[in-house]
């Protein structure tokens, strides 16, 4: 089981900077697998959590002019001084609005161990002003089952394949807990979690250690926040936080 984050991490770092990489990163390969190209203002809610050094690390989504949703083990350790919030880009290189940030928010019940409570907020320094290509996405309630759902984010297309730096995304679709305890081994089955949500795409597709904290969208509504996977597009559920279980604790934080 990896963390979806460290991937994205890499290669978003990648991309920013022109091949080069953190040290602490060449180890890892991280991407969508079977994605494709985001076209203008697709998605106008995604946001690109950086670093000081303007080294994409994570995904995230708006929810409000002043907080961006993501996964707590993107956000745990870091400090307002070096986490950034982009928004309005579809692009690593160029394009989008830079936001500091005034605090950050870890879900208390964060289990760094189990992924349990996977959540957190980033608070933007400044208003976040919207526009065609930044506005806010609705934290979602009940979602469809079986039913299709959208995953955004950034990172290689594959092994061996540069990594991209224009935005993805992978339709694929929510299966029930069930069936994705089912289709992990018995440890990493303990970690999918009643607050959990689950996508199964085919072999050839899916999430790869590169979108950690990034959005699972259905019928225009934020019901998943990326936290971790099996790599890489070969067949085994996707896991992300499930928003509809942390609204009141969203709602109470950000604000």
């Amino acid at each position: 089981m990896f963390r979806l984050s460290v991937l994205l991490t890499i290669g978003l770092a990648v991309s920013a900077l022109a091949g080069t990489l953190s040290p602490e990163f060449t180890e890892w390969a991280g991407r969508i697998v079977g994605g494709q190209n985001a076209g203008t203002n697709q998605f106008p809610f995604q946001v690109s959590l950086r670093s000081a050094g303007n080294s994409h690390f994570c995904g995230g989504s708006i929810i409000n002019n002043r907080y961006v949703l993501s996964a707590a083990h993107c956000t745990v350790g870091r400090t307002t001084g070096n986490t950034l919030s982009v928004v309005g880009t579809i692009f690593l290189n160029s394009g989008g609005v830079s936001h500091a940030t005034a605090r950050i928010v870890n879900h208390p019940g964060y289990n760094a161990n189990t992924l349990a409570n996977d959540v957190s907020l980033v608070q933007t320094a400044s208003f976040i002003t919207y526009n065609a290509a930044v506005q806010p996405i609705a934290l979602g309630g009940n979602f469809v089952t079986g039913g299709g759902a959208t995953a955004s984010g950034w990172g290689q297309l594959g092994a061996n394949i540069g990594i991209p730096n224009h935005l993805q995304f992978l339709n694929t679709q929510i299966i029930t807990l069930a069936d994705c305890r089912n289709r992990h081994n018995a440890a990493n089955a303990q970690q999918v979690h009643d607050h959990t949500v689950c996508t199964l795409s085919p072999s050839g597709q899916g999430l790869c250690m590169g979108d950690s904290g990034g959005p699972l969208t259905q019928g225009g509504a934020l019901h998943g926040i990326v936290s971790w996977g099996i790599p890489c597009g070969l067949g085994a559920p996707d896991v992300f936080a499930r928003v509809s279980s942390f609204t009141g604790w969203i709602v109470a934080n950000a604000v």
